[in-house]
């Protein structure tokens, strides 16, 4: 110890700093016991940790010198991604105009507060599978509780929030991009028939809260509050909240028999994917319709518009902001743009077990679950059950039953249940093509992953490196708000 030098000591007094700093915002004693092997390696040097650079074997020492720098940089991206920032790439349209397909994003741990490891033995940068190889990229157990440091601020309504996909608890490998609730919806046999034919849907796996796909949307409805869309307008506990500007639902275009050009789509803002399907041969073929054989009687129930006799063309499911729509609306061959409406039973809404008629667009009302909050099964508990038994059994870890009518909660009759944790209603802007908290539910505050701060790279898929595919303009640009 006596031969340690001065900047030694410097070295390890500001990891010693660092580390208590650290220990205080996490408030735990046990980070304090990677103090004594930074006094080693620093000051009395017991262990050998650079053995190797002593070696006469210079393959040696060249890869343990790769080894070396390797673990470190894991050991800093596990680090960081857990309690700082992390990457986070958009993968669908369901934020469109907000956030593109193609956004890179650095996501902020301590907007909302980092939790602290939940499944801590896992391979840094892989979210739930190793990349190629394949497999799982993390070890179930140990599982520790649910724990968030505090951060800077809570989840507002309209924030963009990153969180771990809450049906993301079981998995149909072969089919990840639809929940297992709305999978087993849709199977003849339920969850049965989808863990029988392991062909079609693959093995059906379970996964820890921090170890779900990463989902990113937008807080529409807080803890204790209900909310209801009318229409395509969304109400809580009554009162209208207006929608963001980037708002998209879908639309039919009418024309006058022109068929619009990748160029004028491209200049409102409309992706190729939009407005282009795949045939059967896998090739791409406008989304249009001649009507040159609709009668006059369907044209008007449709809500069709006639030109020299004529109804033109007629473009399906386009998406688009309410700007736009003005915007397709003053083109001149454009003769009516007619908003997309869901009818009742179209598609299963949450709760996906329980009747209700509701669709995307006419939906609730739902109240939303608030730490504290009392739940009493004294009316419409056939209802509530179907609501609410995710939240009381999956997310906060009860034993669930509803028998006869009456509910059992860890073995005994319950007529009421309060809850542990606060619960958000999560929503895409592009309200018509985006699976979110209308179809499977409540994200859980443990679910709660960061707030997007800023784009730092954005690619456009629909065109090449020498065209276009950078998007300059996104670059470094604050991410949705």
């Amino acid at each position: 110890m006596s031969n340690a030098t001065r900047r030694q000591w410097v070295w390890f007094s500001v990891w010693l700093v660092l580390i208590l700093l650290f220990a205080l915002w996490a408030a735990s004693a046990w980070v304090l016991i990677i103090v004594p092997f930074f006094f080693d390696a620093y000051i009395t040097k017991y262990i050998p940790w650079t053995f190797w650079k002593k070696s006469q074997n210079k393959v040696v020492r060249k890869t343990m010198e790769w080894v070396d720098a390797i673990i470190f940089a894991l050991v800093a991206v596990y680090f960081i991604n857990t309690f700082f920032f992390q990457n986070y790439q958009i993968p669908s349209s369901s934020l469109e105009k907000s956030l593109l397909v193609g956004d890179f994003l650095a996501v902020s741990k301590l907007s909302y507060g980092p939790r602290a490891p939940m499944t801590p033995l896992s391979f840094p940068l892989a979210q739930h599978t190793m990349p190629v190889i394949g497999g799982k990229s993390y070890l179930e157990k140990p599982q520790w509780p649910y724990r968030r440091l505090k951060g800077l601020g809570e989840v507002k309504r309209n924030d963009i929030v990153v969180f771990n996909f809450p049906a993301g608890d079981t998995v149909a490998l072969n089919m990840q991009a639809v929940d297992f609730y709305t999978l087993s919806k849709y199977n003849a046999n339920g969850s049965a028939g989808i863990r029988a034919d392991k062909r079609s849907y693959g093995d059906v796996v379970w996964r820890p809260v921090d170890r779900r796909e990463n989902y990113v949307k937008r807080c529409i409805g807080m803890p204790g509050e209900t909310i209801q869309l009318k229409d395509d307008a969304v109400y809580v506990d009554g009162k209208l909240i207006p929608h963001v500007k980037t708002t998209q639902h879908n639309y039919f275009i009418q024309t006058d028999g022109t068929i619009i050009s990748p160029e004028v789509f491209d200049q409102i803002g409309i992706s190729k994917s939009d407005y282009e399907a795949v045939n059967e041969y896998e090739q791409p073929v406008p989304k249009y319709q001649d009507l040159t054989n609709v009668d006059s009687l369907s044209a008007a129930k449709m809500g069709l518009k006639a030109k020299n006799g004529s109804f033109g063309k007629l473009y399906g499911q386009i998406p688009m902001t309410d700007g736009m729509v003005e915007e397709m609306k003053a083109k001149p061959f454009v003769l009516t743009v007619i908003k997309e409406m869901e009818q009742p039973g179209a598609a299963y809404y949450y709760p996906v077990n329980y009747e209700t008629g509701w669709t995307r667009d006419t939906y609730g009302p739902l109240w939303i679950p608030k730490k504290g909050a009392t739940l009493k099964f004294d009316t419409d508990i056939p209802f509530k059950v179907a609501a609410y038994e995710r939240c009381i059994k999956n997310y906060e870890g009860n034993d669930f039953a509803y028998r006869d009518g009456k509910v059992y909660i860890n073995g005994k009759q319950a007529d009421s249940y309060t809850f542990r944790m606060d619960y958000y209603f999560m929503m895409g802007d592009n309200r018509h093509n985006s699976a979110d908290s209308r179809v499977w539910g409540f994200v859980p505050e443990d679910h709660i992953v960061g707030q997007p701060m800023f784009i730092w790279l954005s690619l456009d898929k629909d065109k090449g490196w020498f065209n276009g595919k950078i998007r300059w303009n996104r670059l470094f640009k604050s991410a949705g708000r």
